[in-house]
């Protein structure tokens, strides 16, 4: 099947043409107090309820202030709106209607996407979870003896979600180093990022109910980026035995366009071969392909590139995930979010954390300034982008999660 050319020619060699499409929120200056669902095509924002009523197909989906009516409504509407919006960005009979209704994108504020309802953390790198279990337990088996079974995962705080571009101001909490007779209070000192990738939750599911591995393109609407902001001297004095906590809540930053996951259907991939068997409600062998995702990560420290993560490599799914987060019963709600965990590669230069390409501070990062780094600094600003392939060579783009720290 050819992909589909729209009339906005410049889109079409962009990462955002016809073949992503991807959902936002927005105000312009023409109604600042209104927020507004748009599509985001090439380097433009369609109005997507003013595109709507401009075609005679009136949305009250596509009229709300935010994502979760639509992702509420479920799989074959997402499928109708998605092919409404196709139509009518490669129609020629619709550019001289929808022309004025597509607002640069320098000229547009983007918002938190969705409300957010539940939000799960996971730990789906087997080479994250390997380094850090260097790092912390030097001269012993690194993976938990859980962690090739399940993916290990951990309920976060909702309301400290915030869009791309929200300063992040850092942490306060107890720390105690391991030389330290009692613990102290203040700053963290090791603030770090993680690079990940977050699924956003459309249609809900029953309580008791579980989410078997073929129903997960039912719920799942679309993908994000994540910087799942860590204060790493808080979260190692806390988070024994319960796990982490103000070392995680302060601030989660995503970016603010959800690409729908029919967008990547080209992006497909096996995960790496599990080397341990799993439990039925985990096997993703059999059925459907298994839901690895070809996703290319950049992370820009201050402009600068200091990784390239490859989501390919994680071990555990986003199907998996799912499956197992609901395998005990507990439902599903409109815009849930569950992030990847730290994206890791194998090498040095794909490590999605601080504290493993700088090895827990033994060795610092340089910086083109001649500075160093082996935690974020005040003033400091991390960009996370992504990309992945499309259809016939064509490329999805996943925009930005940026934040900038402050005192």
């Amino acid at each position: 099947m050819t992909t589909p050319r729209s009339w906005l020619a410049p889109a079409n060699d962009s990462p955002f043409g016809v073949h992503n499409l991807p959902y936002g929120v927005f105000t312009a200056a023409d109604r600042p107090g209104v927020r507004r669902i748009g599509v985001r095509i090439g380097d433009f924002v369609l109005d997507a309820g003013a595109a709507a009523r401009a075609t005679g197909e009136p949305s009250v989906l596509l009229d709300a202030d935010s994502l979760n009516p639509l992702l509420a409504a479920g799989r074959p509407v997402w499928t109708e709106v998605r092919a409404a919006l196709t139509r009518w960005l490669t129609d020629e009979a619709h550019r001289d209607a929808l022309s004025p209704l597509l607002l640069p994108l320098a000229e547009v504020a983007l918002h938190l996407p969705f409300e957010v309802a539940d939000y799960v953390d996971f730990f789906a790198s087997e080479h994250h979870a390997t380094n850090l279990g260097k790092i912390f337990r030097p001269g012993t088996e690194p993976l938990s003896p859980n962690w090739k079974h399940l993916p290990i995962g951990y309920h976060g705080r909702s309301g400290t979600v915030v869009v791309s571009g929200t300063p992040v101001s850092r942490p306060q909490g107890q720390r105690k180093a391991p030389a330290d007779a009692v613990p102290s209070f203040g700053p963290t000192r090791k603030l770090d990022i993680e690079a990940e990738v977050g699924f956003v939750v459309g249609a809900p599911s029953v309580l008791g109910e579980p989410v078997p591995l073929d129903r997960f393109e039912e719920h799942v609407f679309g993908v994000c980026l994540v910087n799942d902001w860590s204060s790493r001297d808080i979260q190692a004095w806390e988070y024994v035995p319960l796990g982490p906590f103000l070392g995680k809540s302060f601030a989660t930053s995503v970016s603010p366009w959800i690409v729908p996951l029919a967008a990547l259907e080209h992006a497909r991939v096996a995960p790496p071969a599990r080397d341990v068997e799993l439990l039925p409600y985990l096997d993703d062998r059999a059925g459907d392909r298994p839901w690895g995702l070809d996703l290319a990560l950049e992370v820009r420290l201050n402009s600068h590139p200091v990784s390239r993560p490859p989501f390919a490599s994680m071990y555990w799914t986003a199907a998996q995930q799912l499956a197992h987060m609901t395998v005990n019963g507990a439902s599903l709600r409109t815009g849930d979010l569950f992030a990847s965990g730290t994206v890791s590669g194998p090498e040095p230069e794909t490590r999605g954390a601080l504290i493993e390409l700088t090895w827990n501070g033994e060795n610092p990062l340089k910086l083109p300034d001649g500075t160093t780094r082996t935690f974020l600094e005040d003033g400091d600003e991390v960009t996370i982008t992504a990309t992945a392939p499309g259809p016939e060579g064509t490329v999805i783009g996943f925009g930005e999660v940026t934040g900038r720290i402050t005192p």
